[in-house]
C-alpha cells in the first residue's frame, strides 16, 4: 500500500506530458487524459484514506534514501482526506471547464495549455498534501505558483494580466520567506524532514523555535489569506475564468490551512502562539464578513466572505485542542466543497445573464429554478443553517471555545456566531437581489453576446459610448445581439459572453455533483466527525507520524 502514496504526484505529472504532446492534434484525447487521470487520482485517495485509518499513516523514501537526505511522502488520515476532498472538486470543476468549452474553442489562445497547467495544478496540491520534509513542501508550493500563473493570466486580457501579476509578486514574496525560513531551520537542526524536525526543534532555545514558527506561520498565512495578508485575493481571483476562480478560492486557500495544521501539531506542540492566532482569526472573520456586505459583485462577495470564514478554520488551529482540531478539519473539508460551488453557481450566473453584479440581474428563480436550487443549498450550507455541515463544523468550534474557557475564545465564540448572522444576511441580499426580485430594466436579453472593453479597440459592432458594467475589473460591455449558443460563455481570452436560456449540461451537472458532494458531509455527518476527531487524536499524538517515517 506504501508503493500508491506517491501516484497522486506522479500520474498528473505524467499526463501532462502526454497532453501537451497530444493535445493539439488530438483534443478529445486531451480531455479523455485529463478526466481519466483525475478519477484514478480520486480512486487512489479514497484508498490511502481507508488505509491511512486502518494501518496508520503509510510513508515512503523516495529512491529509498532515508531522511535527511531522500524525500519522503506521507500520507496520514489528516493528508488522505484533504487529498479526497481536493481530488473530487478538481474533477467536478474539469467537467464543468469542459462543458463550458474552456480548453478548446477558443482559437485567439494557446487552448492546449489549459489542461497541462490544470494537471500541474493537481500535482503541486498532492505534493503540499504528502510532503513529509520542509524542502518538498516548498516544491509543491512552486508547481502550484507556475501553473496558477499560467491559469490566471489565461487569453492575457488586461485585467487577468494585472490581478495575475499581483497574485505572483505575492507569492514570490511568501516563497523567498519561506526558503529563508527552511534554511534557518536546517541550519539550527541539521534537517528538513518534518518527522525529524519534530525531535530535534525542542532542544533549540526558545527565541529560535517561536522566530522558526513564525517566519513559517507567516508563510503560510499568505497562501491562506489571512487577514492582514489578504488583501491580494479579491482582486486576484474574480477576473479569471469561472472554473479557475472555483478550485482557486475553494482549494489552494486550504493547502495553506493545511500547512499551519501540520506544522502547529508536529513541530510546535503547546500552542506558544495560540492568541496571536486567535487573534487574527477575529480580523478574518470581521473583516472578512464586512467587505462581503459592501459588495454589489457576486464573484468579490464570495471573495471577501472566503477570507471572513478562513478565520474559523485559525480559530480551531488556535484553540489547539482535540475538539478545535477536529472542528477544524471537519470545517476545511465543508468549505472547500462549498466554496468552489458557489463560484460555480456564479459562473452560470453569468452564463444566464451576461454579468455577476447583482444590480443588474434578477428573476432568476422564476426564470431558472434549477440554478436558483443550485445557489440556494449551498448558500444556507455556507451560512451554517441546521443540520448541513457548515453548522456542524462552526459548532464543533464553538464547544471547543466554550470548552477552552479563555478570555480569546468567548471572544471568538461570539465573533463566529455574527460571522455566521452576517453570512446569512450576505446569502439572503443575494438571494433577493438575482433570484427573487422582479429582473431589472437592464438585464441582458437571452442570446446578448457581451465582449470586454479589452477585445473592443474599434470594434465595428461596439455602440457609441458603450455602457460599463461594474465589477471585479472584467467588465464586459454590450455589444450585438445574435441568438442563444452561437458563441462561447466566458471563453478562455475573456471577450465573449453569450446569454442562454438552457445552460449547457455538463456545466450544470458538475454543479450538481459539487452541491451533492456538499451534502454529503451533512449525509455522512456522524463517520465525518468520528473520522476528524480521530484525525485531531493523530496528530495530538505525533509519534504515529514520526514513528511511520523513522521506523522507531
Amino acid at each position: 500500500m506504501n508503493a500508491l502514496v506517491p501516484l497522486p504526484v506522479l500520474l498528473p505529472l505524467c499526463a501532462t506530458g502526454l497532453s501537451l504532446a497530444f493535445g493539439t492534434r488530438l483534443k478529445q484525447f486531451q480531455r479523455f487524459i485529463s478526466v481519466a487521470v483525475l478519477s484514478a487520482v480520486l480512486a487512489l485517495s479514497v484508498a490511502l484514506m481507508i488505509a491511512a485509518d486502518s494501518r496508520g499513516p503509510l510513508s515512503v523514501h523516495l529512491g529509498d534514501f532515508a531522511p535527511p537526505v531522500g524525500i519522503t511522502l506521507v500520507a496520514d488520515r489528516l493528508s488522505g482526506l484533504m487529498l479526497t476532498v481536493s481530488s473530487a472538486v478538481t474533477l467536478c470543476v474539469l467537467v464543468y471547464s469542459l462543458g463550458q468549452g474552456m480548453a478548446d474553442r477558443d482559437e485567439e489562445t494557446p487552448v492546449a495549455v489549459f489542461h497541462p497547467a490544470y494537471l500541474i495544478l493537481v500535482a503541486g496540491v498532492s505534493c503540499t498534501f504528502l510532503a513529509g520534509d520542509l524542502v518538498n513542501l516548498y516544491v509543491g508550493f512552486e508547481i502550484m505558483l507556475v501553473a496558477s500563473f499560467v491559469l490566471l493570466t489565461l487569453g492575457g486580457t488586461g485585467p487577468r494580466v494585472r490581478a495575475g501579476s499581483t497574485y505572483v509578486i505575492i507569492s514570490l514574496f511568501s516563497s523567498m520567506l519561506f526558503l529563508t525560513a527552511i534554511a534557518m531551520t536546517y541550519a539550527a537542526t541539521g534537517t528538513a524532514n518534518l518527522a525529524q524536525l519534530a525531535q530535534r526543534l525542542g532542544e533549540l532555545p526558545l527565541g529560535v523555535q517561536t522566530l522558526i514558527q513564525a517566519m513559517l506561520l507567516t508563510v503560510f498565512a499568505i497562501k491562506a489569506a489571512v487577514f492582514p495578508l489578504a488583501a491580494w485575493l479579491p482582486d486576484s481571483y474574480p477576473t479569471a475564468p469561472a472554473p479557475v476562480t472555483a478550485v482557486f478560492a475553494g482549494l489552494l486557500t486550504k493547502v495553506g490551512v493545511y500547512c499551519m495544521l501540520r506544522t502547529e501539531t508536529l513541530l510546535f506542540p503547546g500552542n506558544r502562539l495560540g492568541d496571536l492566532l486567535m487573534a487574527a482569526a477575529l480580523a478574518s472573520m470581521v473583516i472578512g464578513i464586512l467587505g462581503a456586505v459592501a459588495q454589489t459583485d457576486l464573484k468579490r462577495l464570495l471573495s471577501f466572505i472566503l477570507i471572513s470564514h478562513i478565520g474559523y478554520m485559525v480559530f480551531g488551529i488556535g484553540l489547539a485542542s482535540r475538539e478545535a482540531y477536529g472542528g477544524a478539519i471537519v470545517y476545511v473539508a465543508h468549505h472547500i466543497t462549498v466554496q468552489t460551488t458557489l463560484f460555480l453557481v456564479a459562473g452560470l450566473i453569468e452564463r444566464r445573464t451576461g454579468t455577476t453584479e447583482l444590480t443588474r440581474i434578477g428573476g432568476l428563480a422564476r426564470a431558472a429554478p434549477v440554478l436558483a436550487a443550485l445557489f440556494f443549498v449551498p448558500a444556507m450550507n455556507l451560512a451554517g443553517i441546521p443540520p448541513l455541515s457548515g453548522f456542524i463544523g462552526k459548532l464543533g468550534l464553538m464547544r471547543a471555545g466554550v470548552a477552552n474557557g479563555g478570555v480569546w475564545a468567548w471572544i471568538l465564540v461570539v465573533g463566529s456566531v455574527a460571522t455566521s448572522l452576517l453570512t446569512l444576511y450576505v446569502m439572503a441580499k443575494v438571494w433577493n437581489l438575482a433570484f427573487w426580485r422582479a429582473a431589472p430594466p437592464g438585464q441582458a436579453a437571452d442570446g446578448t453576446v457581451l465582449e470586454s472593453d479589452d477585445e473592443n479597440g474599434g470594434d465595428e459592432y461596439a455602440d457609441e459610448g458603450p455602457d460599463r458594467m461594474p465589477g471585479t475589473g472584467d467588465e464586459p460591455v454590450l455589444h450585438r445581439h445574435q441568438p442563444a449558443g452561437l458563441a462561447v460563455a466566458a471563453t478562455l481570452h475573456g471577450h465573449a459572453v453569450t446569454t442562454t436560456t438552457k445552460l449547457p449540461t455538463l456545466m450544470t451537472v458538475a454543479t450538481a455533483a459539487a452541491v451533492a458532494l456538499g451534502l454529503s458531509f451533512t449525509v455522512l455527518a456522524g463517520p465525518l466527525t468520528s473520522y476528524t476527531d480521530r484525525t485531531a487524536a493523530e496528530l495530538l499524538a505525533r509519534s504515529p507520524y514520526i514513528e511511520a517515517v523513522l521506523g522507531r
